[in-house]
């Protein structure tokens, strides 16, 4: 896979392929070592694709190669209180074992910088494994790194 021929573009919900990537692709993830979790159902599924495809603020992008999907980005712009402007989160980013080391995360990133600029964007932030070293290096390599004063990643399950 050479990545000029990878293309990236956003999830069409009225694509029934698309819905069906975006929910494999999650469920793939989910269930990569670097995912951790139990695959979603089918209503969990359709749930998914129908909670991205009512949020306003979602950003679906898909990546494929060759006629079949092979990245997916799912990110959410959101409004930050520092800059007074808006910024985009980065919820997930994933890239199927079989594709990877061939640039569509690369592309999918690509992107997503794109449109943040295109929509004026102050920042772009994500969260990042302590232990995926093979993403810490893409991120870094695009620009991305920790913030100063370092942050923490908490949650509070309900």
């Amino acid at each position: 896979m050479i990545p000029t021929e990878i293309n990236v573009t956003h999830c069409d919900y009225g694509d029934p392929s698309h819905l069906q990537a975006v929910a494999t692709l999650i469920n793939t993830y989910i269930r990569d070592e670097m995912g951790g979790g139990e695959p979603l159902s089918k209503s969990g599924r359709f749930r998914l694709v129908d909670g991205l495809q009512n949020s306003a603020n979602a950003i679906v992008l898909l990546a494929m190669y060759r006629g079949s999907f092979c990245g997916l980005l799912v990110a959410f712009e959101n409004f930050s209180t520092f800059t007074a402007q808006p910024m985009i989160n980065i919820h997930d980013i994933f890239v199927p074992r079989s594709c990877r080391r061939k640039g569509a995360g690369r592309k999918l990133m690509n992107a997503l910088i794109a449109e943040a600029r295109e929509r004026r964007c102050s920042r772009i932030t994500l969260e990042v494994r302590h232990d995926n070293a093979a993403a810490q290096h893409l991120y870094r390599d695009m620009g991305f790194d920790d913030t100063n004063p370092p942050m923490y990643y908490w949650r509070k399950q309900l």
